[in-house]
Protein backbone atom coordinates (compact mmCIF):
# COMPACT_ATOMS: atom_id res chain seq x y z
CA UNK A 1 0.00 0.00 0.00
CA UNK A 2 1.32 3.54 -0.76
CA UNK A 3 0.92 6.32 2.44
CA UNK A 4 -1.52 8.44 1.22
CA UNK A 5 -0.15 11.07 4.05
CA UNK A 6 3.02 10.80 4.22
CA UNK A 7 4.09 13.92 5.96
CA UNK A 8 1.96 13.08 8.93
CA UNK A 9 4.34 12.27 11.85
CA UNK A 10 2.51 9.31 13.14
CA UNK A 11 3.15 7.74 9.18
CA UNK A 12 3.34 3.53 9.93
CA UNK A 13 6.13 2.81 7.22
CA UNK A 14 7.04 -0.50 6.65
CA UNK A 15 7.22 -3.46 4.04
CA UNK A 16 3.76 -3.38 3.37
CA UNK A 17 3.35 0.60 3.50
CA UNK A 18 5.55 2.58 1.34
CA UNK A 19 5.82 6.10 0.59
CA UNK A 20 4.68 7.58 -3.28
CA UNK A 21 6.99 7.54 -5.43
CA UNK A 22 9.51 10.59 -5.57
CA UNK A 23 8.91 11.50 -1.74
CA UNK A 24 11.20 13.67 0.04
CA UNK A 25 10.13 15.71 3.03
CA UNK A 26 9.78 19.59 2.79
CA UNK A 27 10.85 20.84 6.58
CA UNK A 28 14.58 18.72 6.58
CA UNK A 29 16.75 20.97 8.94
CA UNK A 30 20.49 19.51 10.46
CA UNK A 31 20.17 19.27 13.64
CA UNK A 32 22.76 20.50 16.41
CA UNK A 33 23.85 17.45 17.74
CA UNK A 34 26.87 15.70 16.90
CA UNK A 35 27.82 13.15 14.37
CA UNK A 36 29.96 10.00 14.28
CA UNK A 37 31.38 11.47 10.88
CA UNK A 38 31.81 15.20 12.24
CA UNK A 39 30.33 18.50 11.73
CA UNK A 40 29.61 18.29 8.18
CA UNK A 41 26.14 19.18 6.52
CA UNK A 42 25.19 15.91 4.39
CA UNK A 43 22.20 13.77 3.93
CA UNK A 44 22.47 11.78 6.31
CA UNK A 45 22.78 14.81 9.25
CA UNK A 46 19.37 15.74 8.51
CA UNK A 47 16.01 15.57 9.88
CA UNK A 48 12.55 17.36 9.60
CA UNK A 49 12.33 19.99 11.87
CA UNK A 50 9.69 18.49 14.80
CA UNK A 51 12.03 15.83 14.81
CA UNK A 52 15.22 17.25 14.83
CA UNK A 53 14.36 20.07 17.65
CA UNK A 54 13.25 16.77 20.10
CA UNK A 55 16.44 15.15 19.04
CA UNK A 56 18.35 18.30 20.41
CA UNK A 57 16.70 18.03 23.52
CA UNK A 58 17.38 14.58 24.34
CA UNK A 59 20.76 14.52 23.50
CA UNK A 60 20.92 17.39 26.00
CA UNK A 61 18.99 15.73 28.44
CA UNK A 62 21.22 12.38 28.10
CA UNK A 63 24.41 14.73 28.45
CA UNK A 64 23.47 16.00 31.31
CA UNK A 65 23.39 12.58 32.92
CA UNK A 66 26.68 11.71 31.61
CA UNK A 67 25.34 9.75 28.69
CA UNK A 68 27.32 11.42 25.44
CA UNK A 69 24.96 10.40 22.19
CA UNK A 70 26.06 10.74 18.49
CA UNK A 71 24.15 10.54 15.64
CA UNK A 72 24.93 7.83 13.41
CA UNK A 73 22.42 7.92 9.72
CA UNK A 74 19.14 10.19 9.73
CA UNK A 75 17.51 11.14 6.74
CA UNK A 76 17.81 9.14 3.48
CA UNK A 77 16.66 9.66 0.26
CA UNK A 78 14.96 6.90 -2.85
CA UNK A 79 17.98 6.96 -4.77
CA UNK A 80 20.65 6.52 -1.70
CA UNK A 81 18.15 3.46 -0.19
CA UNK A 82 18.57 2.01 -3.67
CA UNK A 83 22.10 1.84 -3.44
CA UNK A 84 22.38 0.79 -0.11
CA UNK A 85 20.20 -1.85 -0.97
CA UNK A 86 21.68 -3.22 -3.98
CA UNK A 87 24.88 -3.10 -1.91
CA UNK A 88 23.56 -5.22 0.67
CA UNK A 89 22.00 -7.69 -1.54
CA UNK A 90 25.49 -8.30 -3.39
CA UNK A 91 26.88 -9.08 -0.44
CA UNK A 92 24.36 -11.16 1.47
CA UNK A 93 21.55 -12.54 -1.42
CA UNK A 94 18.08 -10.47 -1.33
CA UNK A 95 16.29 -12.69 1.13
CA UNK A 96 19.32 -12.17 3.86
CA UNK A 97 19.08 -8.15 3.19
CA UNK A 98 15.19 -7.88 3.18
CA UNK A 99 15.79 -9.11 7.24
CA UNK A 100 18.24 -6.18 7.90
CA UNK A 101 17.73 -3.30 4.89
CA UNK A 102 14.42 -2.21 3.71
CA UNK A 103 13.40 -1.82 -0.10
CA UNK A 104 13.85 1.23 -1.19
CA UNK A 105 10.57 3.21 -0.71
CA UNK A 106 10.10 1.75 2.40
CA UNK A 107 12.64 2.69 4.69
CA UNK A 108 11.95 4.55 7.86
CA UNK A 109 15.12 6.92 7.01
CA UNK A 110 13.04 8.70 3.83
CA UNK A 111 10.66 9.75 6.14
CA UNK A 112 12.93 12.47 8.13
CA UNK A 113 11.48 11.13 11.61
CA UNK A 114 14.59 8.13 12.19
CA UNK A 115 18.02 8.16 13.02
CA UNK A 116 20.59 5.72 14.17
CA UNK A 117 22.13 6.72 17.09
CA UNK A 118 25.54 5.43 18.93
CA UNK A 119 28.14 7.12 21.86
CA UNK A 120 30.11 9.53 21.37
CA UNK A 121 32.94 7.26 20.49
CA UNK A 122 30.82 6.05 17.77
CA UNK A 123 30.69 2.36 19.54
CA UNK A 124 28.68 -0.43 17.96
CA UNK A 125 27.06 2.50 15.40
CA UNK A 126 24.53 0.63 13.80
CA UNK A 127 25.69 -2.56 14.70
CA UNK A 128 24.37 -5.14 17.61
CA UNK A 129 25.90 -4.58 20.71
CA UNK A 130 25.00 -1.05 20.99
CA UNK A 131 22.08 -2.15 23.74
CA UNK A 132 24.87 -3.21 25.96
CA UNK A 133 26.13 0.20 26.24
CA UNK A 134 25.04 3.14 29.19
CA UNK A 135 23.49 5.03 26.00
CA UNK A 136 22.11 2.17 24.84
CA UNK A 137 20.19 1.56 27.78
CA UNK A 138 19.54 4.61 28.29
CA UNK A 139 17.60 5.35 25.00
CA UNK A 140 16.01 2.13 25.25
CA UNK A 141 14.33 3.43 29.40
CA UNK A 142 14.09 7.38 27.92
CA UNK A 143 13.79 8.26 24.27
CA UNK A 144 10.19 8.11 24.78
CA UNK A 145 9.67 11.14 26.35
CA UNK A 146 11.31 13.07 23.66
CA UNK A 147 8.87 11.35 21.39
CA UNK A 148 11.00 8.91 19.91
CA UNK A 149 10.39 4.81 20.12
CA UNK A 150 12.60 1.81 19.73
CA UNK A 151 11.60 0.68 15.93
CA UNK A 152 12.88 -2.79 15.73
CA UNK A 153 12.23 -4.31 19.46
CA UNK A 154 14.02 -7.61 20.21
CA UNK A 155 12.09 -10.69 19.10
CA UNK A 156 9.83 -8.90 16.95
CA UNK A 157 11.08 -9.79 13.55
CA UNK A 158 8.02 -11.82 12.50
CA UNK A 159 5.58 -8.53 13.64
CA UNK A 160 8.04 -5.62 12.81
CA UNK A 161 9.91 -7.51 9.76
CA UNK A 162 13.78 -6.60 10.73
CA UNK A 163 15.89 -7.61 12.97
CA UNK A 164 16.37 -6.45 16.15
CA UNK A 165 17.78 -2.74 16.05
CA UNK A 166 19.18 -1.33 19.20
CA UNK A 167 20.45 1.80 17.90
CA UNK A 168 16.88 2.60 15.34
CA UNK A 169 14.69 5.64 16.81
CA UNK A 170 11.58 6.83 15.08
CA UNK A 171 9.88 10.13 16.31
CA UNK A 172 6.11 10.06 16.80
CA UNK A 173 5.34 12.79 19.26
CA UNK A 174 5.93 12.66 22.34
CA UNK A 175 2.24 11.16 23.67
CA UNK A 176 1.99 8.99 21.13
CA UNK A 177 5.58 7.79 21.88
CA UNK A 178 4.58 7.14 25.62
CA UNK A 179 1.50 5.75 24.48
CA UNK A 180 3.31 2.83 22.11
CA UNK A 181 6.36 2.95 25.23
CA UNK A 182 3.80 2.30 27.81
CA UNK A 183 1.60 -0.83 25.85
CA UNK A 184 4.93 -2.44 25.58
CA UNK A 185 3.89 -3.29 21.87
CA UNK A 186 5.60 -2.94 19.00
CA UNK A 187 4.54 0.11 16.39
CA UNK A 188 2.96 -1.92 14.58
CA UNK A 189 0.92 -4.16 16.90
CA UNK A 190 -0.43 -0.88 18.73
CA UNK A 191 -1.15 0.63 15.43
CA UNK A 192 -3.42 -2.71 14.69
CA UNK A 193 -4.93 -2.49 18.33
CA UNK A 194 -5.34 1.01 18.66
CA UNK A 195 -5.93 2.39 14.52
CA UNK A 196 -7.32 5.46 15.32
CA UNK A 197 -5.30 8.42 14.29
CA UNK A 198 -1.93 6.00 12.99
CA UNK A 199 -1.82 6.87 9.46
CA UNK A 200 -0.89 3.36 8.20
CA UNK A 201 -1.85 4.07 4.24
Amino acid sequence: MTIKEPERINALVNKHNKFPDGYTPTDLVHPDVPFVFGEQVVERSMLRQEAATHLETMFAAAKKQAIHLSGVSAFRSYDTQVSIFDGYVQQDGKEKALTYSALPGTSEHQSGLAIDISNAAGEFAAEQGFETTAEGKWLAKESYKYGYILRFPEGKDAITGYEYESWHFRYIGQSLAKKVFDSGLTYEEYAMKYPDGIVKY
